[in-house]
């Protein structure tokens, strides 16, 4: 295990911050967090060699070793721990269910015991896809979940593990979008590349779902936090639209023509990995505890849009190891 300095804010800021650490810290959501929370607090982000010349410190580690989940958490010390790290490509899950496992439902429920153990408020990251999608309506924290496949099914025995391990865990339900380390780890980024290259591209008509920009997931994560909050939370955004919808709104946002954002049903997709139709959650659990909105998709692709013009998809990109 390797600890990599980094310039982080001066000593004397410190005094009043939490230290947060965050695995899997260059996937979308870890990478983006990390940039994030390192504004008002001290980050050290876990990762597997991926990442270089980040403003925050890195532990250099696979937590699927031996031992590594009690050596980060004693090197580190932090005050909270947002886990991020998971296998979240639905087609490998399926081919390999045995790493689904053991990322997405028992590395979980190590970093649950051990923070249970240090005192470390800890987040985990689920998924919205724990539902199968066949309620007619609005998904609440009190529905039970049928997951239809082998992430989905890992991520909610992940749930269970962290909750039976850590009962004061936070478990947050999201779904998410924004730009990555590679430029191609979410839905938007693949409208995006498709569109900006003038190439068609479908977008499903029959998948409803809540997607929050990533910016905005990462402010919330780290406000359940201060606020001291803890059990299941669904963490998504205010507005559900179809997938196919959701690429029509960023070619109006980016100034592409949405006629490439091709309508067809994900069963003619020739995905292997079911989906869910129907993943509306309701935020009302979260907006109430939090005691704000939550951000809706035309203010996170507006952040998304602005980012691009500031040149952070390129910033993103310098932080890849070559």
């Amino acid at each position: 295990m390797l600890l990599s300095a980094a310039s982080s804010p001066p000593r004397q800021r410190l005094e009043h911050l939490m230290k947060l650490l965050v695995t899997g810290a260059s996937g979308l959501l870890g990478l983006n967090l990390a940039l994030e929370a390192r504004n008002k607090h001290t980050v050290i982000g876990v990762d597997r060699q991926r990442l270089v010349d980040t403003p925050f410190e890195l532990v250099n580690v696979d937590l699927l070793d031996p031992g590594a989940v009690d050596s980060v958490l004693d090197a580190a010390r932090p005050d909270w721990l947002i886990h991020c790290a998971a296998l979240a490509d639905l087609e490998a899950c399926e081919a390999d269910p045995s790493l689904a496992r053991r990322l997405n439902a028992d590395l979980p429920g190590d970093l649950a015991a051990g923070c249970s153990k240090r005192g470390i408020r800890l987040v985990h990251l689920s998924t919205d896809s724990v539902f199968d999608g066949t309620k007619d309506g609005v998904y609440t924290e009190s529905d039970l979940p049928n997951p239809p496949g082998v992430y989905s099914a890992t991520k909610l025995q992940g749930e269970h593990n962290v909750l039976s391990a850590n009962p004061d865990a936070i478990i947050a339900r999201v779904n998410f979008f924004g730009w990555s380390l590679n430029g191609k780890r979410s839905l938007s980024e693949y409208f995006f590349n498709n569109l900006s290259a003038g190439r068609q591209c479908n977008g499903f008509t029959d998948i409803w779902f809540c997607p929050m920009f990533v910016g905005d997931l990462a402010e919330t994560l780290v406000r359940m936090l201060e606020k001291n909050l803890s059990g299941l939370y669904h963490a998504v955004g205010s507005e559900a639209l179809t997938k196919y919808d959701f690429g029509v709104r960023l070619a109006r946002q980016f100034g592409y023509d949405e006629r490439l954002v091709l309508p067809i049903s994900v069963e003619e997709s020739g995905l292997k990995a079911r989906r869910s139709h129907n993943l509306r959650l309701s935020v009302h659990k979260l907006s109430t505890n939090l005691g704000q909105v939550i951000p809706g998709l035309s203010t996170g692709m507006q952040k998304f849009y602005t980012q691009y013009t500031q040149g952070y998809p390129q910033k993103m990109r310098s932080y890849q190891q070559i």
